[in-house]
């Protein structure tokens, strides 16, 4: 599938936003974060801004974006109409939760808008991994993995982020390092689990399969349907070299989840360190998501001269 750029920049970028909402909105009632609000409130700012510039950046692969918003009228068989309308929901008591953070509201009240958010955060990134695991005709995405790595790997760099700022403001959760430990090396475990399947499941379609005359004996194209590329063939027919794919798959082990985890570690000794886990997980994860499209074959490809 080919890689679109607005749309690797909004799963990424609205996915840590949507991590970090959710991590604040169960640790704030706890007392977990640095004292007084203006951490909260600085580091809801930052988690409704990456959800914000996402969404708004997922609206560039459309042809008329202008109507991005008949997304939102298909929710009852769409997964990414429910992405939208969970998105949009999630604002309210986001909203709500940073207000009655700032006003010093009583404890339980934060504590509801809190998990509230938590909750739609977390469905709206659910949401977007179905988009693609519901999708039978793409092997690599059509995948009991997916939903985990898009979930956990939303945690994880929503925590980085978290710790990143701790450990600028100083004070606070010593855990939260820890946690930040553990959200790493699980998204490492989770999305290492998912290269493992992809790589060993065998091809579920071949062209005989496909046209359905595998009953008659071996099938293959006499001829190919175009002369020339079109757009089936640019969309879905992208590939990437396995040389070239390799590649990126250690740059994402390192960069998004050895080198944070490593950084993570040292940071609970010296929490200042925890900001250079940011930038290298935003490169790692960049190239993660990247391969999460360019790796992908969709079964349309068989039409086209696709063995399997």
């Amino acid at each position: 599938m080919h890689p679109a750029y607005s749309v690797i920049f909004f799963t990424t970028a609205s996915g840590a936003g949507y991590g970090l909402l959710a991590l604040l909105g169960v640790l704030t009632p706890f007392g977990l974060l640095p004292p007084g609000a203006w951490f909260t409130l600085t580091a809801l700012a930052l988690a409704l801004t990456l959800v914000t510039g996402g969404l708004l950046s997922s609206t560039l692969h459309l042809t008329h974006p202008e109507r991005a918003w008949r997304a939102v009228s298909q929710w009852r068989s769409s997964w990414l109409s429910r992405e939208g309308v969970l998105a949009l929901a999630a604002y309210a008591p986001a909203g709500l939760f940073g207000l009655a953070v700032l006003l010093g509201a009583p404890r339980g009240l934060v504590a509801v808008l809190g998990i509230a958010s938590a909750l739609l955060a977390l469905a709206t990134v659910y949401a977007t991994s179905m988009i693609y695991a519901s999708l039978r005709a793409v092997r690599q995405w059509n995948s009991r993995w997916v939903p985990p790595v898009y979930l956990v790997l939303a945690l994880m760099t929503g925590a980085l982020l978290l710790a990143a700022l701790q450990g600028l403001w100083g004070g606070g959760w010593r855990g939260l390092g820890g946690l930040a430990v553990g959200l790493s090396a699980a998204g490492w475990l989770v999305k290492a689990a998912y290269w493992r399947a992809i790589d060993a499941q065998a091809p579920r379609r071949d062209v005989g399969g496909a046209t359905g005359l595998d009953r008659l004996g071996r099938v293959h194209l006499l001829e190919k349907p175009h002369t020339e590329e079109n757009f089936l063939m640019r969309e879905l027919g992208y590939q990437v070299a396995r040389a070239h794919a390799a590649k990126l798959r250690r740059i994402a082990h390192a960069a998004l989840f050895a080198l944070p985890l490593l950084l993570s570690l040292a940071a609970l000794a010296l929490p200042a360190l925890a900001v250079l886990a940011v930038p290298s997980a935003a490169v790692g994860v960049l190239a993660e998501r990247w391969l999460f499209f360019a790796e992908a074959r969709h079964t349309a490809m068989l039409y086209y001269g696709a063995a399997a």
